[in-house]
């Protein structure tokens, strides 16, 4: 039997790929997350985290086109460095997205809980249920997976987009930043939080073997998919400032939906909110499971992992894999610090990825090396002056 995944998503289902990964916590949460520690420097917290991910992006295109399988930068270490480069991205991205997972399964269920009032072990379950949820429609194969994105996505735009008409609807906030968040080292904090709001593109080098024309697509997704959601934050961004409200942004369980005073409108993008780190579960569970199949064929994990369906649509033990680790994160963890350990964690594996992208030969380079240059310092820079903020 072929083990080798169908080729089925073209551009357009690459892009929602790309989108449907990126648009959840980054656009609902860590926009307003980054305000409170940037302040007015908030666009430009944003330009740096969208450089940085547009050549990183640009380098997982690289190698994407020249070594297209699944498995992103676990099968780009062990390609273009060496074994234990490979192993060292595959254990970084398996737990750190599937942390990432868990931490928008709690999200979604504390959304809801925050307007229900459910109990603390409610919650777990709501979580777990939704993680089973996604695992089931990632076996039914990535073609109708596609589909939910693009209803997932429509939906998740609509939040947004009301939240920033909303805002601009009302009047200037004159609410004055305090002084630790006037820019200086907190820029790059920021920017390194930001940064995650971003990785969504991964999961279309992560699909690279399932991407029709992967030499051409793969590079014209990523960069689609970059420039409309950097667009997206900046706006977000300006919005959040111009209705800048202190004792809000004070909270723990801060929402962009909480700068709107309108109860109705506030539902709609809750909803979004809700509707877009769906999505993120849905396409981690995808992506990593992706990279678990990848394991198991080199025999890193067991060799049972990489076995696929009969119509080679899916791969079920490294699914099911997939979901148990979610799950048991879920369980024995909160919300509270994921993302930054998020941050540093997916910073550090990119920058393999840069590394590998500097290996890709003559033949079949599109990007010149300054690009993943660029793309390796900016990564060692942000985790280095974070770190200090």
């Amino acid at each position: 039997m072929n083990n080798q995944l169908v080729r089925s998503t073209h551009l357009g289902g690459a892009v929602i790929i790309g989108l449907g990964s990126i648009l959840g916590t980054g656009a609902y949460v860590s926009v307003g997350l980054s305000a409170s520690i940037a302040g007015n420097w908030l666009v430009w917290a944003v330009a740096i985290a969208a450089i940085t991910a547009l050549c990183n992006g640009l380098s997982s295109a690289q190698l994407a086109s020249a070594h297209p399988v699944s498995g992103g930068t676990y099968e780009y270490g062990y390609r273009f460095l060496n074994p234990l480069s490979g192993k060292i991205a595959g254990g970084l991205f398996v737990v750190a997205k599937s942390a990432s997972a868990a931490t928008a399964a709690l999200a979604v269920a504390q959304y809801l809980n925050s307007y229900l009032g459910m109990s603390a072990a409610v919650v777990k379950v709501i979580a777990l249920m939704l993680l089973l949820l996604f695992t089931l429609f990632v076996l039914s194969g990535v073609r109708r997976t596609n589909w939910l994105n693009v209803i997932l996505v429509a939906i998740s735009l609509t939040g947004l987009f009301v939240f920033i008409g909303i805002a601009f609807s009302m009047p200037v906030s004159h609410h004055e930043w305090t002084d630790n968040q006037s820019g200086g080292l907190s820029v790059f904090h920021a920017a390194a939080l930001m940064f995650v709001a971003f990785t969504g593109y991964g999961r279309i080098a992560t699909m690279g073997e399932e991407i029709v024309d992967p030499r051409r697509n793969i590079p014209r997704a990523v960069w689609l998919t970059l420039t409309l959601v950097s667009a997206l934050y900046i706006v977000i961004g300006m919005a959040i400032l111009h209705v800048y409200n202190a004792p809000v942004f004070n909270q723990a369980t801060f929402k962009i939906s909480d700068l709107v005073a309108d109860a109705s409108w506030a539902w709609v993008i809750v909803t979004g909110g809700v509707v877009a780190m769906c999505g993120v579960v849905l396409n981690l569970v995808l992506g990593v499971s992706r990279v678990i199949l990848a394991m198991g064929r080199r025999g890193d994990l067991p060799k049972g992992l990489a076995k696929l369906d009969a119509s080679s649509k899916s791969a079920p033990a490294a699914t099911w894999l997939t979901f148990s680790m979610m799950a048991v994160i879920a369980l024995l963890t909160e919300i509270e610090g994921a993302w930054t350990l998020s941050a540093f964690t997916v910073l550090v594996y990119y920058g393999i990825t840069n590394l590998a992208a500097l290996r890709v030969s003559k033949h079949d380079r599109f990007i010149p090396r300054w690009v993943s240059v660029a793309g390796f310092f900016s990564c060692v820079g942000l985790v280095v002056l974070a770190a200090l903020a």
